[in-house]
């Protein structure tokens, strides 16, 4: 039981010390925010995952890092379904991008209706290594 001066979220923040989750991305991702970065990447290349699609595009600007974008319309669902589908994108992207992905690329990753929220985590690891794979292939 926490005292009655202490607030109750100081008290949990307490117990948790320093070991809490940080949403920064690893080290060689940066996330994408300017919408002009997500319009650039809709023009390129683009991959259907089943639970959800990749878009990639190479920067050419002699920036090496990877960056990464997220996003679910409103068809995907309320905000709460939303969230929860950027959520496990976010995390399958810090688990694999830094490995899969190659420097100077930007990768966007849209949620798709009721398949992004609900597909098991390790199947929805499994298509972004998919997806990753057939977006580098060389054409011909």
């Amino acid at each position: 039981m926490t005292p009655p001066d202490v607030p109750f979220f100081s008290a949990i923040a307490a117990d948790q010390g320093a070991a809490a989750v940080s949403s920064c991305p690893p080290p060689g991702l940066t996330v994408i925010t300017k919408r002009a970065d997500f319009l650039r990447a809709a023009r390129a290349r683009r991959q259907g995952a089943g639970c959800f699609m990749l878009q990639a595009r190479n920067r050419d600007d002699g920036d090496a890092g990877i960056r990464v974008g997220f996003t679910c319309s409103k068809k995907v669902g309320n905000a709460v379904a939303r969230n929860r589908a950027k959520r496990r994108l976010r995390e399958i992207a810090r688990l694999l991008l830094p490995d899969l992905g190659q420097p100077g690329w930007d990768y966007v990753l849209i949620g798709r209706k009721d398949v992004t929220a609900a597909r098991d985590f390790v199947a929805l690891q499994d298509d972004l290594r998919t997806a990753v794979r057939k977006i580098h292939r060389t054409r011909k």
